[in-house]
C-alpha cells in the first residue's frame, strides 16, 4: 500500500519579485497546472499543495470533531490565510502579504519538496532548522516508533 499522490523533493532558492509573485521551480511545475493553495503551515514556513491534495488534507480535517476547540483552531489556522490560484505562463504565482509576513519572507525563499507538499520558508529559519535535523538525526528517527527504514 503505497503513496501515489503528487510527489514533490528536493530544495531550490528563488525570489519575490517587486509585485510579491515567486517562481515556482520548473520541477515542480507540471503537479500545479491545475493550481496550488497555499496556506500557513507549522515550525514558521508556508505549506502548498496541488489542489487535489489540499482537497485530501480538507476531507481529512473536515472528518475531524468540530466540537474540539484544537479542531476549530487548527482549521481557522490552515483556512483563514489560504490562498487558491493557478501559476502564470512564467511559473509564478502570487502570495499574500498576510503569508509572507506569517513566515518571515522578504525576498528570498527555500522552497523545499515534502512528499505531497511544498514548504516556503525564510532562508534564514530554513537554516535553523536543517540544523536542528542535522544534529541528531538518530534521536529523530527513534521518536518515529512506526518508521521502518
Amino acid at each position: 500500500m503505497g503513496y501515489n499522490g503528487a510527489m514533490f523533493l528536493g530544495g531550490f532558492e528563488h525570489a519575490i519579485d517587486d509585485k510579491g509573485r515567486l517562481t515556482v521551480p520548473a520541477k515542480f511545475r507540471e503537479e500545479l497546472l491545475s493550481g496550488i493553495v497555499i496556506t500557513r503551515g507549522l515550525d514558521g514556513c508556508l505549506w502548498a499543495y496541488t489542489r487535489s491534495e489540499w482537497e485530501v488534507l480538507v476531507s481529512k480535517i473536515a472528518n475531524l470533531s468540530a466540537a474540539s476547540r484544537p479542531t476549530r483552531n487548527f482549521s481557522r489556522f490552515i483556512f483563514s490565510d489560504a490562498f487558491d490560484s493557478i501559476p502564470d505562463r512564467q511559473g509564478r504565482v502570487f502570495i499574500p502579504q498576510e503569508l509572507r509576513d506569517y513566515a518571515n519572507i522578504k525576498n528570498e525563499t527555500v522552497i523545499i519538496g515534502v512528499m505531497n507538499r511544498i514548504e516556503i520558508w525564510d532562508p534564514a529559519k530554513w537554516a535553523e532548522i536543517v540544523k536542528e535535523i542535522e544534529s541528531d538525526p538518530e534521536s529523530m528517527v527513534s521518536q518515529l516508533p512506526d518508521l521502518e527504514i
